[in-house]
């Protein structure tokens, strides 16, 4: 196993804490874990291995520690690399060992994190190959599974990408529906200026060059150039000349990437790497 990001940021403990412990309480519902405490001795123990049945990028080690702990303190967890690594098909990834009840318990929870979230950084590190010396940044979208939002942001840092606003809160976005009832964009965008702090950004959605004229001339601070074609990508950053950010979205694969990356713009946005990157396939073996 290779290390492919040095540093993920990783969200707060307590934060990765409250998902897992939700997810615990699902699964164990009003009784428990009713097959593991008639079936295995109370003090029997044993050793696992959590091990990658196919090659990618890792990211929710940091959850199923935290399922397994949150089972059973006792439980050892030891991971053969960190959250961000490269993993080849059949690779070690953790070392679980202590109570074999409390390991069987907890290990639907921490394969539901890990598999889900080593997809969406697989994926990620993907387009990120794909785009290498470019100078564009692949970035996510608001498109996650409710309640996961953080876990899902931060694989996509595991997979080499940057992160979006996370909500709707934390940056001002001007999408089309809002275009349509406001007035416009430049009105949206007087509105905007007029109740937000110095701190907040504005970003507006486009899809058409006279949009992005408008845009531009009423001092957008980030433009999302939507489902352009690769020649109005090129126009819409020659007209920029770096007066503001300029982000690409829609139709974005493996296959596309590379040439919409090349068109100039800053970052290209994929919702696909969190709303349908496949689960990588990862076991628990005793």
């Amino acid at each position: 196993m290779t290390l492919a990001v040095a540093f993920t940021r990783p969200p707060h403990s307590l934060v990765v804490e409250a998902q897992v412990r939700a997810a615990l309480e699902e699964d164990l519902g009003r009784a428990g874990d009713i097959t593991s405490q008639l079936t295995i001795p109370a003090g029997k123990t044993a050793v696992a291995r959590l091990v990658a049945r196919k090659p990618g990028r890792i990211a929710g080690l940091i959850c199923a520690e935290a399922a397994f702990r949150l089972v059973n303190p006792t439980v050892a967890f030891e991971a053969s690399a960190p959250d961000g690594s490269d993993a080849a098909g059949g690779a070690l990834l953790a070392t679980v060992s202590g109570p074999a009840r409390s390991i069987l318990t907890g290990e639907r929870v921490a394969l539901n994190f890990l598999g889900p979230l080593s997809g969406t950084a697989t994926a990620t590190a993907a387009l990120v190959k794909a785009i290498d010396g470019t100078g564009a940044r692949i970035v996510c979208t608001r498109k996650t599974l409710p309640g996961l939002r953080v876990l899902q942001k931060y694989a996509v840092r595991c997979g080499g990408g940057f992160n979006h606003r996370f909500g709707l809160d934390d940056a001002a976005m001007i999408k089309d529906n809002h275009i349509a009832a406001a007035g416009g964009i430049a009105a949206a965008l007087q509105d905007l200026r007029a109740g937000l702090g110095h701190m907040v950004r504005i970003e507006v959605e486009v899809d058409s060059i006279a949009q992005l004229e408008e845009a531009l001339a009423h001092g957008a601070d980030t433009i999302l150039l939507d489902n352009m074609s690769l020649q109005d990508l090129r126009r819409a950053v020659a007209m920029a000349k770096g007066q503001a950010v300029l982000e690409a979205s829609g139709n974005v694969t493996l296959a596309t990437v590379r040439a919409i990356a090349e068109t100039g713009v800053d970052y290209v946005s994929s919702g696909a790497i969190t709303h349908s990157a496949p689960n990588l396939d990862i076991g628990l073996d005793f």
